[in-house]
Parts: structure tokens; C-alpha cells; sequence
């Protein structure tokens, strides 16, 4: 390695082409745009994104989702000539499948692929926190054996895979930057001296586990449900909250082992939330895990929330991620040869706590309302949000949705009209906040970054500023006073109708923001806008948080 010699970002991406997945994900779109924009000295750029029924090629969905974005707004402004020439010169679509051998291409066109790529970027995954478990295993875990066979096949370039600081499941304490060792290692798994543990056999025995559901269920329509209950229950078996950070903990222990000798960086965000400048202040795409609790409070819908005033929620803008990923592909084909783990967080440098979130985006909407009104559609909240205990959160949970069943009950016996309606459709949807976000917004850990920080000071003087990763440039009272908020109005929100929409065409494996068990983004918002749930639902609500905690148990 150069030591302390200054790392000239783009000089170093001069000439490559960049292979990326994940494309038309949120933060793909992010890191596009800023190549596009800052690192004009790059050849080109190769993005893999599969056919749709709607848009059946890659370039097809390139040009109706991704550079048709609002996240490349900026650039139509600044240089609209200059993008149409860089996106039809420097940008190639491969239509393929990144869960398929090869990609899904034949033999030559893969090779020929990875004879024209310089650096990978694997953003694909599946972001569904409690997702079908072998449908996260495929995506997050199976995906990386085909990547790793075209580094391989390219000579050992440089990949760069997009994990999460969640890995560390229910560990607690401060987090480095580090191979991990779960708080519970499974036991099917045996750790190698090369810095990983040998996941097959873990693997082998989730799928045996899940044919098991298969052959269990009594009705096609049932396996998604056995599917997704076997994620949860395996995950927290094992020490993580979900199935997705369980299962990017696999693929980190996959791809370690495949790229052993090879030039691997794994780059962990936080949670990733929309961006704090660039290409605009705010931009953001969907539903996010805080909107998720930030859209309940602004539809008056949650008023509470099982949370620790002063537990550090660990939030990270897209644009800061953007600029590691960038950062750590530069390093790595400066001085190739190496595996680096790298955590693009806040929580150390520049911490925020949940209390002081809420407060920050109480006081925004007590004064400025009516400047969101798809946000706040009502106008200003009446109610504070407050932070609950867990304890007490969970015996509220438990016992309201019994309460009001009873009540119900009584109603329909006695011919008086229920009041109870509102009260029950609370109690689902606090229910099923808690059981997908409260995890990550009480964390009993502090991810810590001092090398991405040390590479960030490698930086050539004249491009740092350009790059920026460092979480203590950001202004929180700023960015939710105003930025955030002002983003999920004009972004996350434009357009949206409180129709209910049709289900998705088919899985995704770009990433994706979909809010389960809210089954997706657009989904979410609906509910927000619905009438409240009748109380049998809410009475299953209650019961799914009590049987399913977010917490180590």
C-alpha cells in the first residue's frame, strides 16, 4: 500500500469501466449520478439490470426508471447535451439475472463481459427485512457466486460489495470495521484463519429446512408464510433481528471465502436515508425504515413508539455512501490484492439520538405543516410523538387488541355502534412498526468508522471536497428541520394515491425499500391513508409482536 501518498480519486478511475449492480435501486441511482457527474474520466460504466414484464431490457428499464429519475434532475439542468452523450457513449445495459449462473448470459457473453470490466460494484440485494427465507438467500447470498466467478474470470479485478452495519445482529457495543463474530455463532459454521467463517454448511441445512416448510404447507398460498416465519425464527436463532441482516451476514462470510486471495472491500452503511446534498438536498426514493415511523406520526397514526430517548439511531444520507463506495473503489485499484471492511456511519463521529430526532422533526412540523401537505395532510399533528418503553409497549400490545375484541364483541351483541375502530387500527399499525423497526431504532451498539475516516484523509487535497464521507459535516437540526422532510414531500411522496396498487410483477434484486410485514413502500403509504383495521387484525398485530421480538430474547 502508498501509506499516506495522496489517492487521487479520479485519476485512479480514469479509463476503467465500472461494472454495478443494483442500478436501479435507491442508492444506485445516487452513485450513478455522482459518477456521471464528478468522475467524467471514466470509460464507461456497465450496469446488469434484468428485463421486466413492462420493460422487457435492460436499456429499456434504464431509460423509464433510472436515468428518467429525478435524481438526475440536476444534470439535465447543468448539462442535459453532456448526459444524453455520456448515456448513450459510456453507459452499456446487460440484461441478465444477477441469481442466475452467469448472469443468465451464455458462456461467450459472460466472458466477454468480464474481459471489458476493470471494478464491480454489488449494490443488488433484497432489503426486505423479513423476507421469504429462500428468496433472501438467493438474492443476498446465492447472487455473489456468479459475481465472484466473473472477477475471477477478469483477473482478479477489484469488487466492491454493499453489506450493512447490521450484520453485527445482536451484538452490543462499540463495532469496528472488522470481521465479525456473531453474538451467537451458529453452530454448523467453523471459523477460518483467513478471517471468515465457512458458511456452506449453514447454507445446506437452511435449505434442507426449507423444503422441510415446503413439503409442511397444505396449500401453495401457505409456503411464502412458513417461508417468511423460518426466516424470522433461524435469524434470531442465530443472533440477528431479521432475515436480511442474517442473511448479508452469510453473504459476507461467502464472498470473504470465494475472494480470499482476491481484492475485496465490503462496505457497511447504516441506515441509509435520502441525501444531505447532493445531487440535491432531500433526494430520496420510497419509504425508508424512519419515514416508515415519521409517515405514522404525520397521519396520526402512531403516537407512540417503542424506543430509548437516548439510544443513538444510526442514520446515514445516500450521498455519504455514494462517495465511500467511490472512495474504496479507487483505493482498491491503487493497491490491489487486499480485503477491506469499511462502515459509512454517524453514530460515533456525529451521534443523534431517537429523542432528539423526534424533537427535531416535532419542531418542524409545529412550524412549517402546511409546507408538506402530502406529509401532513391534516396539518399539523395534535399529538406529540412519544417514546415508550419497550416493556410497557409490549404489554399494551398484548392486551388492547383483547380489549378491544371484547369490546367489539360486546357492541355487536347489544346493537351499540363500536367506538373502538380508530383505537384498533392504532394498535395493528404500531404492532407492525415495532416488529420491523424497533430494532433498529434502539440499537445497543456504536458503529464505529476510523478507516474509511483514514482513507477519506488519503485524498487527493483538491478532490476531497468533491468526496465527501465524513459524518460531521452534517448539520442535524438542518437536515431534519428541513432537508428530510422537504424530500420525502416532493420526492417519496409525489404522485402517491392513497389507491391501494397491485402487487409487484415479480421479486426484485435491486435494491429495494420494501417495508415488510408493510409488504412494500407504495402499500405502506396506502395504509397510512386507509381507514383504521378492523380489531380481529388488530388482535393479530398484537399477537405477532408478542410472539416476535426485535430484541434478543
Amino acid at each position: 500500500m502508498s501509506g499516506a501518498a495522496s489517492l487521487s480519486v479520479r485519476g485512479q478511475l480514469a479509463g476503467k469501466r465500472i461494472l454495478i449492480t443494483g442500478a436501479t435501486g435507491f442508492l444506485g441511482k445516487v452513485l450513478l449520478e455522482k459518477i456521471i457527474r464528478d468522475v467524467p474520466e471514466v470509460a464507461g460504466v456497465v450496469l446488469l439490470i434484468r428485463g421486466s414484464e413492462r420493460l422487457a431490457t435492460a436499456r429499456d428499464r434504464f431509460d423509464g426508471e433510472v436515468v428518467a429519475s429525478s435524481a438526475f434532475d440536476r444534470l439535465r439542468r447543468e448539462d442535459a447535451a453532456g448526459l444524453r452523450t455520456f448515456c448513450r457513449d459510456r453507459i452499456e445495459c446487460i440484461t441478465g439475472e444477477v441469481t442466475a449462473p452467469l448472469f443468465g448470459l451464455d458462456p461467450a457473453e459472460f466472458a466477454s463481459l468480464a474481459a471489458t470490466v476493470d471494478v464491480v460494484v454489488h449494490a443488488a440485494a433484497s432489503v426486505e427485512f423479513r423476507d421469504d427465507l429462500e428468496r433472501a438467500l438467493r438474492i443476498n447470498t446465492a447472487s455473489l457466486l456468479p459475481i465472484a466467478e466473473l472477477v475471477k474470470m477478469a483477473g482478479g479485478i477489484p469488487l466492491i460489495h454493499v453489506s450493512t452495519c447490521y450484520v453485527n445482529g445482536f451484538k452490543t457495543g462499540d463495532c469496528f470495521e472488522e470481521p465479525l463474530v456473531p453474538a451467537h455463532p451458529p453452530a454448523t459454521v467453523a471459523w477460518n484463519p483467513q478471517g471468515y467463517f465457512e458458511v456452506q454448511p449453514l447454507i445446506a441445512d437452511l435449505q434442507v429446512k426449507i423444503a422441510l416448510e415446503r413439503q409442511r404447507a397444505r396449500a401453495p398460498e401457505e409456503v411464502s408464510g412458513r417461508l417468511v416465519e423460518l426466516g424470522v425464527r433461524e435469524s434470531q436463532r442465530h443472533g440477528w433481528n431479521d432475515t436480511y441482516t442474517f442473511t448479508k451476514w452469510i453473504g459476507e462470510q461467502l464472498i470473504s471465502e470465494m475472494l480470499s486471495q482476491g481484492t475485496l472491500t465490503i462496505v457497511r452503511p447504516a441506515i441509509i436515508e435520502s441525501t444531505y446534498s447532493e445531487p440535491e438536498p432531500g433526494w430520496i426514493e420510497g419509504v425508508k425504515v424512519a419515514d416508515a415511523i415519521i409517515l405514522a406520526y404525520a397521519r396520526e397514526k402512531a403516537p407512540f413508539f417503542p424506543a430509548r430517548a437516548r439510544s443513538v439511531i444510526d442514520i446515514v444520507p445516500a450521498d455519504l455512501v455514494a462517495n465511500s463506495l467511490i472512495l474504496a473503489m479507487a483505493e482498491a485499484l491503487e493497491s490491489p490484492g487486499s480485503r477491506r471492511i469499511y462502515q459509512c456511519c454517524t453514530g460515533s463521529s456525529n451521534p443523534i439520538t431517537i429523542g432528539r430526532m423526534a424533537r427535531l422533526l416535532q419542531e418542524e412540523a409545529n412550524r412549517n405543516a402546511a409546507a408538506y401537505p402530502r406529509l401532513f395532510p391534516a396539518g399539523r399533528p395534535r399529538r406529540d410523538f412519544r417514546l415508550m418503553n419497550r416493556g410497557l409497549f409490549v404489554l399494551a400490545m398484548t392486551a388492547l387488541p383483547w380489549v378491544i375484541g371484547i369490546h367489539d364483541w360486546f357492541c355487536r351483541r347489544t346493537g351499540i355502534r363500536s367506538t373502538m375502530r380508530k383505537v384498533a387500527g392504532y394498535v395493528a399499525i404500531n404492532a407492525k412498526l415495532a416488529v420491523t423497526f424497533s430494532f433498529y431504532a434502539a440499537p445497543r451498539c456504536l458503529f464505529y468508522n476510523p478507516r474509511l475516516l483514514s482513507l477519506a484523509n488519503r485524498v487527493a487535497p483538491a478532490e476531497r471536497a468533491l468526496f465527501p464521507v465524513d459524518a460531521r459535516r452534517i448539520a442535524w437540526d438542518r437536515y431534519f428541520g428541513s432537508i428530510h422532510l422537504a424530500g420525502l414531500e416532493r420526492y417519496a411522496l409525489k404522485g402517491r394515491s392513497p389507491v391501494r396498487p397491485a402487487p409487484p410483477e415479480s421479486p426484485g434484486v435491486e435494491v429495494s425499500s420494501r417495508l415488510s410485514p408493510v409488504a412494500s413502500e407504495e402499500v405502506f403509504v396506502a395504509e397510512m391513508d386507509e381507514d383504521p383495521a378492523d380489531p380481529l387484525d388488530a388482535r393479530r398485530a398484537g399477537n405477532a409482536w408478542g410472539s416476535r421480538p426485535s430484541k434478543p430474547r
